[in-house]
C-alpha cells in the first residue's frame, strides 16, 4: 500500500539523490532511471517493471513540494517512533497495540504509550489517520493524506518525443485527398490520410504516432510535398487550367467541357462568341476544397491557330482577313508598356 511505502520506502535512495536534492536534480534522476527501466526497454521483465513503478512513485512524491514535506516528516517520526521496541513494526511489542486513533489505546513504542494524534494530528489534520478509519484501499482515506479516498496524487508523466517524416504526393492526390504510406526514420511505415486541399510544404500532425514514453507517445509530424502537374496549376485555393479551343469555337462560341483532377464528370462552361485568347472563365466552388475555404476553377482559353492549310483553305483565310475588320490587337499592350 502507498501508506506503507511512505513509512518504509526510501524514495531518495530509489532515485539515487540526497535528501537536500533540488527539484531539478530529482527530475534529472527520474528521467534517467525511467528511460533505463521503462517496460518498453525490457519486455516481459517483471523485475524491471517493478523497479519502474518504484521510480515513478518516488518521483510522484518528491516532485510535489507539499507531498515531499509530508514524506520528510513521516520519515522523521518513523525513525523515532515507528521503529521503536522489539517488534520494530506494526503489531507486536514495539508496534501498534491499540490500532489507530479512535481505537482503545493509540499505540505503544518501546513499551511507552504514545498518542499518535499528538505526534501527527497537526500534520494530517484534526482527524488523524482518516479520523479513526485507518488506511483505505486507495491510500489514506477521508481525513488522512491530501487526496482523500483517492489516495496519493500523481504528477503527469513526460510524453515521448515527436518524430518527423516526409511524404510526396501527386497534384491529383492533393486535390482529392488520399491515403498514403509514410516511412518513419526507423524504416517502419504507417498509413495516413492526406486531406483534400493539402498544400505543398504543409505539415500534418498525427497524435500518438511518435516515440513512446511514460506519459504516452509523442506525435508524428508529416511534411507533405506536392508534385507539379503538366496541365493544372494552383493559385491559393483556385485551380488554374489553360484550355485549348479552336479558332471556330472562339469565333462562333461553344460549351467547353473542362476536366478536373480525379473527377469523373467535367465542368461545363460557356465560351461566348468572339472570345479572345486568355480571357478567363470562372466556375465557382470547383477549385481546391479545404476545411476553411473552397476555391474556384479558373479556365483560360487558348485559341489554337490552324496550321498546315491546304491551298483552298489558305486562300479562304486570306479572303476572310481581307473582308473582316482587323483591330489593332497590340494597342492596349503598347499603352500599358508606356506607363
Amino acid at each position: 500500500m502507498a501508506s506503507e511505502n511512505w513509512l518504509h520506502q526510501d524514495f531518495y535512495k530509489v532515485l539515487g539523490v540526497s535528501e537536500s536534492a533540488s527539484e531539478a536534480d530529482i527530475k534529472k534522476a527520474y528521467r534517467k532511471l525511467a528511460r533505463q527501466y521503462h517496460p518498453d526497454q525490457h519486455p516481459g521483465d517483471e523485475a524491471a517493471e517493478k523497479k519502474f513503478k518504484e521510480i515513478a512513485e518516488a518521483y510522484d512524491v518528491l516532485s510535489d513540494k507539499k507531498q515531499r514535506e509530508e514524506y520528510d516528516q513521516i520519515r522523521k517520526y518513523g525513525a523515532s517512533a515507528f521503529a521503536g521496541g522489539a517488534g520494530g513494526g506494526f503489531g507486536g511489542a514495539g508496534g501498534f497495540s491499540g490500532g489507530f486513533p479512535g481505537g482503545a489505546g493509540g499505540f505503544s513504542a518501546g513499551g511507552q504509550n504514545i498518542n499518535i494524534e499528538d505526534l501527527l494530528g497537526g500534520m494530517f489534520g484534526g482527524g488523524g489517520f482518516g479520523g479513526g478509519r485507518g488506511f483505505s484501499a486507495g491510500g489514506f482515506g477521508g481525513g488522512g493524506f491530501p487526496g482523500g479516498a483517492g489516495g496519493f496524487g500523481t504528477q503527469p508523466q513526460p510524453k515521448g518525443s515527436d518524430i518527423n517524416a516526409n511524404v510526396r504526393i501527386s497534384f491529383t492526390q492533393s486535390f482529392t485527398g488520399a491515403a498514403v504510406s509514410v516511412t518513419k526514420p526507423d524504416g517502419s511505415q504507417t498509413k495516413i490520410k492526406v486531406p483534400a486541399g493539402v498544400k505543398d510544404g504543409q505539415k500534418i500532425k498525427l497524435r500518438g504516432k511518435g516515440q513512446s514514453g511514460p506519459g504516452g507517445a509523442g506525435d508524428l509530424i508529416v511534411h507533405v510535398f506536392v508534385d507539379k502537374h503538366s496541365v493544372y496549376e494552383r493559385d491559393g485555393d483556385d485551380l488554374i487550367v489553360h484550355y485549348p479551343v479552336s479558332l471556330a469555337e472562339a469565333v462562333e462560341g461553344t460549351i467547353l467541357e473542362v476536366p478536373t483532377p480525379g473527377a469523373e464528370k467535367p465542368v461545363k462552361l460557356r465560351l461566348a462568341a468572339g472570345a479572345a485568347s486568355g480571357q478567363k472563365l470562372r466556375a465557382k466552388g470547383k477549385g481546391f476544397k479545404t476545411k476553411k475555404h473552397t476555391g474556384n476553377l479558373i479556365v483560360i482559353p487558348e485559341v489554337q491557330v490552324p496550321t498546315n492549310l491546304s491551298d483552298d483553305a489558305a486562300a479562304a483565310l486570306a479572303e476572310f482577313v481581307k473582308r473582316a475588320p482587323q483591330d489593332d490587337v497590340r494597342a492596349d499592350f503598347a499603352r500599358k508598356a508606356a506607363q
